[in-house]
């Protein structure tokens, strides 16, 4: 039955994932296609860039919740189809790990979405808030001292799954086993992985100087 129940968490992660908040925010507020806009990304920041503050509020609060309600959902459904017997934290990885994929290659928009940093984030609202604190800490800390939003994202990325892994082993209300810890460091490196892989022509542009830091406005320009 766990094996169903990690495909449910799989399946309910990936179509909500597959919600792409900034797509539909723009579109029901301006009447426009995000990803023809700026860098053609369908997230947060080339959202406020081309659209501004509202338009990228209500697609920040759109990508924290539907990683919450995807984790919520498995968890439910894998308790009860397991009778409380399933590693919950697991589910909740797998849940998260599916939504960043629906974010990246939406279902409903022939594939093509965001990075994924915010739905990845938003899990841990669930999972253990106080890593989310954390996490958003590291991110404000290295966007302060360096301007980019993408390394803050890229930075703090890289440190969730080892931040998540320490958290377990040494926090005393987990109760969780060496190889519960390593199955969940697992799969939350593939959801790191994912999310800096689709940051690459990020990185290559922070490499070369040429990456625009935060704050720096963007013509709104259609892409060809």
């Amino acid at each position: 039955m766990e094996i169903v129940a990690f495909l449910i968490a799989a399946t309910a992660g990936y179509l909500l994932g597959s919600v792409n908040s900034s797509i539909v925010v723009v579109r029901l507020i301006k009447h426009e296609d995000v990803r023809q806009f700026g860098s053609g990304n369908a997230g947060l920041t080339n959202t406020l860039r081309c659209f501004g503050k509202v338009c990228a509020l209500f697609t920040l609060i759109g990508d924290l919740a539907k990683g919450v309600i995807a984790v919520l959902v498995s968890q439910f459904l894998a308790g009860k189809l397991t009778g409380g017997a399933a590693d919950l934290y697991l589910i909740g990885c797998i849940a998260g790990l599916f939504a960043i994929v629906g974010h990246v290659f939406p279902l409903y928009y022939g594939f093509r979405g965001g990075k994924g940093v915010l739905v990845g984030v938003s899990i841990f609202l669930v999972l253990d808030w106080r890593v989310f604190c954390i996490l958003i800490g590291i991110f404000a800390v290295v966007l302060l001292l360096s301007k980019y939003v993408s390394l803050a994202s890229v930075i703090a990325t890289a440190c969730c799954p080892f931040i998540t892994a320490a958290a377990q082993y040494l926090w005393e209300d987990f109760d969780y086993t060496i190889p519960q810890i390593l199955l969940h460091f697992g799969v939350l490196v593939c959801m790191a992985v994912m999310i800096i892989f689709m940051h690459r022509t990020n990185i290559q542009r922070l490499r070369s100087g040429t990456e625009r830091k935060f704050g720096e406005k963007k013509e709104k320009e259609k892409t060809e």
